[in-house]
């Protein structure tokens, strides 16, 4: 199963969102490293938006998606981005 799967997956599971899109987003840093080709699943980008954000802070929603994805993390995924909103808080995607 390829990361942004399995990633996706939890993601569905913890927070039951309303919008969900995980990004790929390893061929915009090729070249950023001796040797990165920007091939793989090492910089990745997660927009959501769930009721389960509502009254939290913003970093609190980054540690609470972090947790989710702690095993992507921890197995050598590099970057990650997070765009994450309650329901009828503005996004910019």
């Amino acid at each position: 199963m390829s990361m942004k799967s399995s990633m996706t997956g939890k993601l569905e599971a913890a927070f039951s969102p309303e919008r969900l899109e995980v990004l790929n987003e390893s061929h915009l840093h090729a070249g950023h490293q001796p040797g990165f080709d920007g091939e793989g699943e090492t910089h990745m980008r997660i927009r959501i938006v769930s009721s389960a954000f509502a009254g939290m802070s913003r970093v609190a929603r980054h540690r609470a998606i972090n947790e989710v994805v702690k095993a992507e993390l921890d197995a050598g995924l590099h970057a990650l981005a997070v765009e994450a909103a309650a329901p009828g808080e503005p996004t910019r995607w």
